[in-house]
């Protein structure tokens, strides 16, 4: 007899980080999907990539026509990208903090890391890509992406996330690109 699976609901909040350095954020915003507490079953990945989907769908379907593949970041990123890659049949690739002599390299800026220099790869003139990732504070790395991406001639049409921090004015950061943000969730304000 087949399993029944319960998919829990998406959940995320944020934790103070121990031992960073004064460069470094202070607080990470954990989730439901990364593993750090409990276990994740497939199906609940699978189920939130399918819920990003139609989030996506719902909230900017115009800007969805034709896109070519996603674009995750790399670490925290490449878990919804792979799920919203299934969800969506859409390829993906990731960018990494690895500097490669590969063609088509963007390099773009992850101001808040360690290691803030990130690159993607076989980026062309005309591709129309939509930016993933786990959580968005701030929404400078998104932002110096889209830059980065418009300027070699590629069509970044929308940035997906798992967990967007609402606090941090990555949504106004990024509209004044003109580029869509669509969350799975919401850290809203404690009072």
């Amino acid at each position: 007899m087949p399993e029944t699976v319960v998919v829990p609901p998406f959940s995320a909040r944020v934790v103070e980080r121990l031992g960073v350095g004064p460069a470094s954020r202070r607080e990470r915003v954990i989730h439901s999907l990364d593993g750090l507490e409990d276990p994740v079953h497939p199906d609940t990945l699978t189920a939130a990539g399918a819920r990003l989907w139609n989030h996506l769908l719902t909230e900017i379907p115009s800007a969805l026509g034709g896109v070519d593949f996603l674009l995750g970041l790399d670490a925290g990123g490449i878990l919804p990208t792979v799920s919203l890659s299934s969800a969506a049949a859409l390829p993906y690739k990731i960018a990494w903090k690895l500097h490669l002599p590969l063609a088509g390299a963007v390099r773009f800026s992850e101001p808040h890391a360690v290691r803030t220099d990130v690159f993607a790869y076989g980026i062309a003139p005309g591709q129309r890509i939509v930016l993933v990732d786990d959580e968005v504070t701030t929404g400078r790395t998104l932002a110096d992406l889209t830059r980065r991406l418009r300027e070699a001639g590629a069509q970044p049409l929308a940035a997906a996330c798992l967990v967007e921090d609402v606090t941090q004015g990555a949504r106004e950061l990024l509209a004044r690109l003109d580029m869509p943000l669509v969350a799975l969730t919401s850290l809203e304000p404690t009072r």
